[in-house]
């Protein structure tokens, strides 16, 4: 019997992949990768409009996506277009749904992405939002009304575990877990150096975290993630040498290393390709 992403979380090593909604009103492509990645994953996120570009909403693809595959699926929820009242109504429409779980995030702003002019809310920050969720979960809204009923997310926050001031990635940590998270994902990590530096600052961690995995897939994608992200010199060579194949090895490796290192888990971003997961994951996967 499969056990259930909510049963393994904190319990044994977790691996979930990124999805993003369709960019139309068809589904059909979303449902299409999240099924690829059936038997592979314990859990797939579904993006919020990332980039502040326009996708399907994510509570409702999520919906879909468990409905279609039953894969579990972790919702992700930005701040950047709802005030308080729609970002709680949204919770609750979620939770209808049968969305069990949600990642509070801030969002990017809407100058970034394909609607320059729309007006960004931000009328809460990520750990705002898990709090209202924790208030959703204890049955009350945050004027303090009774729902009549509760609800029972799995709040999720963000994490950089490759921050230049770990000291204040720790606060950050605290601080959502004060709001009400009850795990984490991360921005990507290139190494176990990287998780064992951050572990060395925030301890045992107290809550799960599934570090992120991004596959390198060329020298060109290289070159633009090392813009934003701290990419080993090592893995720029392999991948100018041998382009995907080493971006692949890395990765799987990498989730080797994590796995030994006792973390709860990973989490992929595979950018709109299954087929990546599946080779990484392929070659790290116990039989």
């Amino acid at each position: 019997m499969t056990v259930k992403f909510a049963d393994k979380l904190g319990r044994s090593f977790v691996v979930t992949a990124e999805l993003d909604p369709p960019r139309g009103p068809d589904p059909t492509p979303t449902i299409s990768e999240a099924t690829a990645l059936v038997g592979l994953v314990d859990g797939v996120n579904v993006s919020d409009s990332p980039m502040a570009n326009l996708r399907m909403n994510s509570t409702v693809t999520a919906s879909i996506v468990q409905r279609e595959t039953g894969l579990t699926t972790i919702a992700h929820l930005t701040c950047r277009d709802r005030n308080v009242l729609a970002l709680q109504a949204d919770l609750l429409g979620a939770h209808a749904l049968g969305v069990r779980f949600v990642l509070c995030l801030r969002g990017d702003p809407p100058t970034r992405g394909d609607h320059p002019d729309a007006t960004g809310v931000f009328e809460l920050g990520a750990d705002g939002l898990a709090s209202l969720a924790r208030g959703l979960n204890e049955g009350r809204s945050l004027t303090g009304r009774d729902l009549g009923g509760h609800t029972d997310f799995g709040v999720g926050v963000a994490l950089n575990p490759t921050n230049p001031d770990l000291q204040a990635e720790a606060v950050r940590l605290r601080e959502k877990l004060d709001a009400g998270a009850t795990f984490a994902q991360t921005q990507p990590v290139f190494s176990r150096d990287d998780v064992e530096r951050f572990l060395d600052v925030i301890g045992t961690p107290p809550l799960p975290i599934l570090f992120g995995v991004l596959p390198i897939r060329s020298a060109k994608m290289a070159q633009n993630v090392s813009k934003w992200a701290k990419v080993p010199t090592e893995l720029l060579t392999r991948v100018e040498e041998r382009g995907k194949a080493a971006g692949i090895e890395w990765s799987a490796r990498l989730v080797e290393d994590l796995r030994d290192l006792g973390v709860a888990g990973v989490h992929l971003y595979p950018l709109g390709k299954p087929d990546v997961a599946r080779e990484v994951l392929g070659a790290t996967l116990p039989v």
